[in-house]
């Protein structure tokens, strides 16, 4: 099994983008910074994401993103499914021609497998991680670095 960095940092920025949207768009690059992702990757993933209609952009002024619905009803799972990553842990992406062509003695467990972890992650949602005390723990000390990284004497130095 594995999960990319593609489906890490979707669920990282989904769920960064649900902490600090309040009522107020989130832009990308608030969000690069906060978790050090790649801006240019952030925008790779969030046209799929918004192509899955789980964020929609604003434009203009302050603009950025916001969550497409509830965070109640964004699941794990459809975020990673939006950036076309998958949690398949079968050696032939369960086609079944694992064993030249055939299927293999263990299949049935890998295809089993993919199976639980696709139900655990399609049972969390967003606000669901949102609620825990160490997400939020996490979120403020990221806030708490920035401030403390903009207002160091060096920081507006050349």
């Amino acid at each position: 099994m594995r999960l990319t960095t593609k489906g890490r940092y979707a669920v990282t920025a989904m769920l960064d983008l649900t902490i600090h949207a309040d009522d107020k768009p989130v832009s990308l690059s608030e969000i690069s910074e906060r978790q050090s992702i790649s801006l240019s990757y952030l925008e790779q993933l969030f046209s799929r994401l918004r192509q899955s209609e789980l964020v929609s952009s604003v434009r203009g002024p302050g603009g950025g993103y916001r969550l497409g619905r509830n965070s109640e009803d964004i699941y794990i799972a459809q975020i990673i499914e939006a950036v076309n990553e998958s949690v398949d842990t079968t050696s032939c992406q369960g086609k079944g021609d694992c064993q030249g062509g055939e299927i293999c003695l263990t299949h049935a467990l890998w295809d089993e497998l993919t199976a639980e972890i696709h139900n655990f992650l399609n049972g969390i949602s967003l606000a669901h991680l949102m609620a825990r005390r160490d997400v939020k723990n996490i979120a403020q000390r990221q806030v708490d670095q920035l401030l403390i990284l903009s207002e160091s004497p060096q920081a507006g130095a050349c």
